[in-house]
């Protein structure tokens, strides 16, 4: 079975935190689960670069499989949009 990679953008805020939790309690063994917080950076500036490489403008951002979750462009993290990008759901 494939992996599903999930990447969490957040600020180390209270709404990001919600967010972590949100997708954590969603997702399934085949979701890699990556946290990258812009707030306190990463060793490479990788965070920063896929950031802006994805188009991210707000925080927190969910990215599924290299795709800006639409619900992060516009509003809050809803979980019927993580299950509909396949959050919880095994790949074949």
């Amino acid at each position: 079975m494939e992996k599903r990679k999930v990447e969490i953008f957040t600020a180390g805020c209270s709404v990001c935190e919600d967010a972590v939790k949100k997708v954590n309690a969603a997702s399934c063994p085949n979701c890699e689960v990556v946290v990258y917080d812009l707030n306190k950076g990463c060793k490479t500036d990788e965070c920063r670069n896929k950031a802006e490489e994805y188009g991210i403008t707000r925080l927190p951002a969910i990215v599924v499989n290299g795709q800006l979750l639409d619900c992060c462009r516009q509003d809050a993290v809803k979980t019927d949009e993580l299950e509909a990008a396949g959050i919880g759901r095994k790949c074949c």
